[in-house]
């Protein structure tokens, strides 16, 4: 008996199947991402669920895709990669996230965190991202409207902080909410030339290590409804 189509779409057919995320995943895995349970929750993970049915057949394509606002789902190697340096010493207890967009990196984060708080400066990614989350019955986020340049200091510290967008320097504002042996995972610069950097918060001083070229949309100040 075929499914209905609410759940058709959720379980995903053809370029959307199982069988396309196990592919999406082997690609990773040869792109040199190592860690196997990042890899397995990307692989569970319904990415189609995430972006427009116009494009879902492209979803476990390891490509970046539009979301609207000029805005992206990150490409499946980035968001492994970065999970992957956030989580490397293990499970953390708080995570916040810069930029929830759709939802996709948040609901990878939530399996790797605790607590996941998500801050996004258009208020309706906000909406549909929650209804996603929802119904992927992931429970421990808290979306927030709000400014990432500001990160969220009511809630810091945090063990670990990711950033989907990329400022021209790294926010202070963010360093300071980062927990002793607390991890940012930020991309910075401009439109141009941006570098993928894990920032190590250390007793006295903050430690640097470059993960790679990347490109992401701008990090942008401000709301936007």
């Amino acid at each position: 008996m075929p499914l209905p189509a609410h759940l058709s779409r959720f379980y995903g057919s053809g370029l959307t199947s199982q069988a396309a995320r196990d592919r999406l995943v082997e690609r990773l895995r040869d792109q040199g991402i190592s860690n196997e349970s990042v890899l397995e929750i990307i692989r569970q993970t319904p990415r189609h669920h995430f972006i427009d049915e116009a494009l879902e057949n492209h979803a476990y394509n390891n490509t970046a895709l539009p979301i609207g606002f000029g805005q992206t789902i990150s490409q499946p190697y980035i968001v492994a990669k970065m999970t992957e340096a956030l989580i490397e010493n293990g499970r953390l207890e708080k995570v916040l996230e810069i930029g929830t967009g759709c939802g996709y990196q948040t609901a990878i984060l939530a399996h790797f965190s605790n607590q996941v708080y998500s801050i996004e400066r258009i208020g309706s990614f906000l909406i549909s991202a929650q209804k996603r989350l929802e119904q992927l019955k992931i429970k421990n986020i808290q979306l927030i409207h709000g400014d990432g340049y500001l990160g969220l200091k009511e809630y810091a510290p945090f063990q670990g902080i990711l950033v989907a967008a990329a400022p021209p320097e790294i926010p202070r504002s963010l360093l300071e909410q980062l927990a002793l042996n607390g991890r940012l995972i930020i991309p910075v610069g401009d439109a141009q030339h941006q570098t993928l950097y894990q920032i190590t918060r250390t007793r006295n001083n903050f430690e640097s290590k470059i993960l790679d070229k990347v490109y992401f949309v701008p990090l942008k100040e401000g709301l936007y409804t």
